[in-house]
């Protein structure tokens, strides 16, 4: 019902955990505006500990601004009263929803929307005098401007109203950077390196060119610690499969890779997709060695082993 309600309320630059729309269509929308807009300088923005101080007070607020059927409203305050269970001990608290709760996502979007998206969408047309794109993916987004001044202004003013609501931008993880089609060229001139990178949704994003026409793209990666964290999730996993079939862990890893290569396999990020299927034929290897008692498996073995299972 609360989808119901709001959907028809929330903004465009909004995806995460509404229907008919992910992460690719997030990620999508932010290159397209970053190589077709006028964009120079990138915020990458990150909330401290969003789930965790969310407040309940201007919470309910702000759905009883929206709902009038108070039924509705009396179950979202026992979902926020009723706290988490751990180690059967229930906890309660005054602030925050359980990250990962099945209402949280749809309470974090009504929260951000008040907070964040109409004020944003206020911001960029009555008090911007250039271009501003946003982009939000539940409590990360990404905001594009035109020119630093108004970047800083903005970032000024975001840190106020985020304290007004409860909220904090982490001082180590948000950045303003020079970023865009002109960025490196800037850079340059002025005898600086190349342009910063920036985070969002498991990938890096780095300017770039092509190499026929050398027009700018945006470079989208594979975030090297979510890549290493799968890595050593997968090395785990197959040192409690060590003694079963061949056959049986060739099915994990080829379900691994194709759930890899359905949310990384974006145009322009195959070197990193190739990096991470030939790291994953290294831990298989070395898997398989370690159980065989002849020695290390000889690695044309393994090649042929690596073609029969798809790998």
């Amino acid at each position: 019902m609360l989808n119901a309600i709001y959907e028809q309320d929330f903004l465009g630059f909004s995806y995460g955990f509404r229907p008919g729309r992910g992460p690719h269509d997030a990620l999508n929308a932010l290159t397209v505006a970053i190589q077709t807009r006028k964009v120079s300088w990138v915020l990458d923005a990150d909330i401290r500990s969003f789930f965790d101080t969310l407040q309940h007070d201007w919470l309910m607020k702000f759905i009883e601004h929206r709902v009038a059927d108070r039924r509705i409203v009396r179950l979202v305050q026992k979902w926020l009263r009723a706290g988490v269970l751990e180690k059967g001990r229930r906890t309660r608290s005054e602030v925050g929803t359980v990250q990962g709760g099945s209402i949280s996502p749809r309470l974090a979007n009504i929260y951000l929307h008040y907070v964040f998206d109409l004020w944003i969408e206020r911001w960029r047309k009555k008090q911007a005098r250039a271009e501003v794109i946003v982009v939000r993916y539940a409590d990360d987004f990404v905001v594009g401007f035109e020119h630093r001044h108004e970047a800083e202004q903005f970032l000024v003013e975001l840190r106020q109203r985020f304290s007004r609501f409860g909220l904090e931008l982490h001082p180590e993880k948000t950045r303003l950077i020079e970023f865009g089609r002109f960025a490196a060229s800037n850079r340059k001139r002025r005898g600086q390196g190349k342009p910063e990178t920036f985070d969002f949704l498991g990938f890096t994003h780095s300017c770039g060119k092509t190499r026929k026409t050398g027009s700018f793209v945006v470079l989208r990666r594979t975030r090297r610690k979510r890549m290493q964290a799968k890595l050593h999730e997968v090395k785990e996993e197959l040192r409690r499969r060590r003694h079963t079939t061949v056959g049986e862990q060739a099915q994990y890893l080829k379900a691994v890779l194709q759930g890899h290569q359905r949310y990384y396999g974006v145009p322009r990020n195959f070197p990193a997709h190739k990096a991470f299927r030939w790291a994953i034929g290294r831990l298989w290897w070395k898997s398989l060695s370690r159980r065989s008692q002849r020695g290390r498996l000889p690695w044309r073995r393994m090649t042929r082993i690596l073609r029969l299972a798809a790998c």
